[in-house]
């Protein structure tokens, strides 16, 4: 079947046999079962902005969009309702070998760049950046994989997963920097932010959280527990703005808060030279698990866990500003490097650039000897 070019042609039926029907136009190819049978399959290749807002807006089960490389100026927000489902995914990803950023210095003020209200969406090798607002929302979404994507200089959180049933999604391999919120003088614009909703099963993993002006992470008001491993969060709540009335916090892993009280997963991750604390419950009173973490260089406490019930076992604070964890009565701590008899091991390196560098072809983290130690027992191994 010969490929479309991305031009917009009238659709038009190629055949019809058992219930199968065969159509090119709209920029794409079609194949799929007749309105009686399953869902079908098309593929959309799209080469402008308005083939890319037409496809967005109208994808169904099994649409896969291709977006051809260069930038693309939507003139109003990516928003889709339609759901995908477990067999017929809807998937939005650059084209082979291509690169992809879709900016938002064209929208009106207040608007985000992205907003997925649907289930089952693949959306992967994106950059989106420069929206006014929030770049990438998904709500309510239900198995969602959102993989080697790019959310940088936005006007606030940079990628965000909010809403009830927010169930079952994977975040993985995302790069977030530079978001701020000018409006509110940087408060807000979190790196990812996991917020005002609800759902189980949702992990982050392979995230370099960086540069941005409020936190790393954020899972303010998020009532049921996330995941999130191998990930890094660094340089956050630092005035790079010159905003005369900066109010931006600057954690790296900001674990809860606004009354929430839930059991995060928190295994295998590195906060390093953020303004206030590299990993904190902001309040959460739930029994978190934090295993095998690093906090180097922080302005505050590398570990702030003074209110709940969180166990702490086999991490590692170095060098942090407060250079004692501060645990309430409540908390478990085992094996980490402030307990009794638990030796600090020497790191590696204390350089982070390779750490910032490129990440690896398959998008993975770079690999670096930064915050490593060669340790099996304690801190991240920082892959």
């Amino acid at each position: 079947m010969r490929q479309s070019l991305g031009r917009h042609r009238r659709t038009r039926t190629l055949s019809i046999a058992a219930g199968v029907a065969v159509a090119a136009g709209a920029g794409g190819v079609y194949l799929g079962l007749l309105p009686d049978g399953a869902s079908a399959a098309t593929t959309v290749t799209v080469s402008t902005t308005a083939q890319l807002e037409s496809a967005v807006k109208n994808a169904a089960a099994g649409t896969t969009i291709q977006v051809r490389g260069g930038t693309y100026y939507p003139a109003k927000t990516l928003k889709s309702e339609a759901n995908g489902t477990g067999s017929a995914r809807i998937t939005l990803q650059a084209a082979a070998g291509a690169k992809v950023r879709i900016d938002g210095s064209k929208l009106p003020e207040g608007s985000w760049l992205a907003g997925i209200h649907g289930d089952y969406w693949t959306v992967q090798n994106i950059t989106w950046q420069n929206s006014p607002a929030q770049g990438f929302v998904a709500t309510s979404s239900v198995g969602g994989l959102f993989k080697n994507l790019v959310t940088a200089n936005n006007g606030d959180s940079g990628f965000s997963l909010r809403g009830d049933g927010t169930t079952n999604n994977l975040v993985q391999n995302l790069d977030s920097y530079g978001n701020y919120d000018p409006a509110g003088h940087g408060q807000n614009a979190d790196g990812i932010a996991v917020k005002f909703g609800s759902g189980s099963g949702n992990k982050i993993t392979g995230a370099r959280l960086y540069n941005n002006s409020d936190d790393g992470l954020d899972f303010w008001q998020f009532s049921s527990p996330v995941t999130v491993e191998h990930s890094w969060a660094y340089g956050n709540g630092k005035n790079r703005w010159n905003d005369p009335a900066f109010e931006g916090n600057g954690n790296g892993f900001k674990l809860g808060g606004g009354g929430a009280s839930v059991a995060h997963v928190v295994n295998n991750n590195a906060a390093w030279d953020n303004n206030q604390h590299g990993f904190t419950e902001n309040s959460n009173t739930g029994a978190m698990s934090l295993n095998r973490n690093t906090a180097y260089a922080n302005t505050g406490s590398g570990f702030y866990f003074a209110t709940g019930k969180a166990r702490l076992a086999k991490n590692l604070a170095v060098g942090n500003k407060d250079s004692r964890s501060k645990l309430g009565r409540s908390t478990v701590s085992v094996g980490n490097n402030w307990d009794q008899g638990i030796a600090t091991p020497a790191f590696k390196s204390t350089n982070a650039s390779t750490a910032q560098g490129a990440r690896r072809s398959n998008g993975s983290l770079p690999a670096t000897t930064f915050l490593t130690t060669g340790s099996t027992t304690i801190g991240s191994t920082m892959n």
